[in-house]
């Protein structure tokens, strides 16, 4: 896959880690990556995004940003109060192809989940996703509630038609507790696609090296990750 557009079940959850170790792996089999954030909100002019952050711990990415709104709320909403122009999915879906046609992969991480608006027309990430042709990773949590949160997101793909090629848990706990431990067998289900990831609680903190060193253990050979990746009995 050629473009691949990363969501979560919601906000906070680890999509931009999860976008760095991707990018992360793909980086160290020599890959080019380029990583698109259609809107940033809650992030002044001078301040870090996360196109940056995953720069930062992955490495030399292509990091663009189209839009970037200082109030941290949904584009749509962030955009009108600002009073500037939202981000439309053909806007998404074309930046986006214009990348892949210079790099190998190209990451695409939304704003919060997958049916955030980001514009008045009610236009979402899935849309784009449905535009540019190209499959969605979810990005999940481990504990309580996340079954739901999980099969409503897959839901919503299928209705887009979308391709949702699996999950990752987006911050896995040192010491995951019983829900944490009985999810990782049936967030797959609830899914309806396998369980590619699972990014260690606290991962956006590592120095640099140590996270590209380790980014791939993190991740199934689907997401470029390593032949000895093994999800926890």
């Amino acid at each position: 896959m050629s473009v691949l557009f990363v969501t979560g079940t919601g906000t906070e959850i680890g999509k931009t880690v999860t976008t760095a170790a991707i990018a992360a792996a793909a980086l160290g089999r020599g890959r080019s990556v380029a990583v698109l954030k259609p809107a940033q909100t809650g992030v002044t002019a001078h301040e870090t995004g996360d196109v940056a952050e995953v720069e930062r711990l992955a490495g030399p990415v292509t990091a663009v940003e189209l839009a970037r709104y200082p109030e941290p709320l949904a584009p749509a909403t962030a955009a009108r109060r600002a009073g500037l122009p939202p981000v439309g999915p053909v806007e998404i879906a074309e930046t986006a192809a214009k990348l892949a046609a210079a790099h190998d992969l190209v990451l695409v991480e939304g704003a919060g989940g997958l049916l955030v608006r980001f514009d008045a027309h009610d236009n979402t990430l899935a849309d784009a996703a449905r535009l540019a042709g190209a499959p969605v990773l979810v990005v999940v949590e481990p504990g309580l509630g996340t079954l739901n949160a999980t099969a409503l997101t897959a839901l919503a793909l299928r209705s887009y038609g979308l391709d949702c090629p699996g999950i990752v848990i987006g911050s896995w706990p040192a010491a995951p507790g019983l829900a944490a431990r009985c999810n990782l067998a049936e967030l797959p289900d609830a899914a309806g696609a396998p369980l590619l990831g699972l990014v260690p609680e606290g991962s956006g903190a590592l120095p640099p090296d140590a996270f590209r060193t380790a980014a791939p253990g993190w991740l199934a050979p689907e997401l470029g990750g390593s032949d000895t990746f093994r999800i926890p009995a």
